[in-house]
């Protein structure tokens, strides 16, 4: 039984985690119409800052500053906006596929850059040596594993609120119209490159945070965690969840996760032996599989955006149909 409840809480922090880099690709792609087809690049930003910052000093490494956890994660997040900002300045005025392969190109670079730069993040062999916060108050295993998901779900539900709230200002009814018409949104006097840029830095910022979880979970973060499936998976679970509505990005990534692990699972104990040395293989045909059935048979996704309606609008709505009747 307790092994259970262990492996339930692993599920769900990792789910949890992956949860909040959707919510940033959501306010990008769903709201805002950027493909970023680099996000595994500033979801590894964030989590190599974090363990940068944060960790204790290693013989041949940049890094060791061993800063207080808070500030190692907001470092982190500041790193991946500033990434962001470099990126999106050079990419944001190509359009839709443009930007996808752009992006794609930077998450391979980034990739590449981590696998072979020793001296900045210890090449293949990642970086180690950083200490997870209250890990010895609490003695490891179960009760800080518990503790940890407390953390992460309340940082989920603080990033959803902050972007329910977004969605629904000014700003967000802007990030639409830009997204439908960027013509008739600069006839209006409106900036796009700037706002564009705004939330293309806000959603990375996001999953720099998602990052930096990610890394102090595990304690220890490679190359092998920034490869670019993690791109594909991340928007697989928005494309199930359904893109434009932050609700059914966090359902399509605890889905998606699920999928991913039962899989992985259902493969190891039935398939033939041969099979399971290509048991990552399978896994990513099926994720693709994923995206192109559920493009085809629910392009909306399980969660259908909801267009919001400021009050004049309702109002507004009222009397037009007063005046009809």
């Amino acid at each position: 039984m307790i092994g259970v409840i262990s492996y339930l809480v692993f599920f769900s922090t990792v789910a949890a985690i992956l949860a909040i880099a959707v919510l940033g690709l959501n306010l990008q792609w769903g709201n805002t119409g950027l493909f970023n087809g680099g996000v595994v690049a500033f979801f590894g930003a964030g989590a190599y800052a974090t363990l940068i910052f944060g960790g204790t000093p290693q013989e041949g490494q940049l890094g060791g500053f061993a800063l207080p956890y808070p500030l190692a994660l907001l470092g982190g997040m500041f790193v991946a906006g500033v990434m962001a900002w470099i990126v999106g300045i050079l990419t944001l005025r190509l359009r839709h596929d443009y930007l996808a392969i752009a992006t794609f190109g930077v998450a391979v670079a980034f990739e590449n850059l981590m696998r072979n730069a020793e001296a900045l993040a210890g090449g293949a062999q990642g970086l180690r040596g950083f200490e997870r916060p209250l890990f010895d108050a609490l003695g490891g295993g179960l009760a800080y594993n518990s503790l940890f998901l407390i953390c992460v779900l309340v940082l989920l539900l603080a990033v959803y609120v902050f972007l329910e709230r977004l969605i629904r200002s000014p700003f967000g009814r802007l990030l639409r119209a830009i997204r439908e018409d960027e013509t008739a949104a600069r006839s209006l006097g409106k900036n796009p490159a700037r706002i564009r840029l705004t939330s293309f830095i806000t959603g990375s910022v996001i999953m720099g945070m998602s990052g930096g979880l990610y890394g102090t979970f595990y304690a220890f973060i490679s190359p092998q965690d920034v490869l670019p499936i993690l791109t594909f998976q991340i928007w697989a679970m928005l494309i199930v969840g359904g893109a434009g509505n932050n609700r059914g990005a966090v359902a399509g990534a605890f889905l998606i996760w699920g999928a991913w692990t039962a899989s992985g699972w259902a493969l190891s104990r039935f398939a033939p032996q041969e099979v399971q040395l290509y048991t990552g293989s399978v896994q990513f045909i099926l994720i693709g599989f994923v995206i192109v059935g559920m493009l085809l048979w629910r392009p909306q996704g399980l969660f259908e955006e909801k267009l919001v309606v400021s009050q004049q609008g309702r109002t507004a709505t009222k009397e037009l149909q007063g005046d009809r009747r």
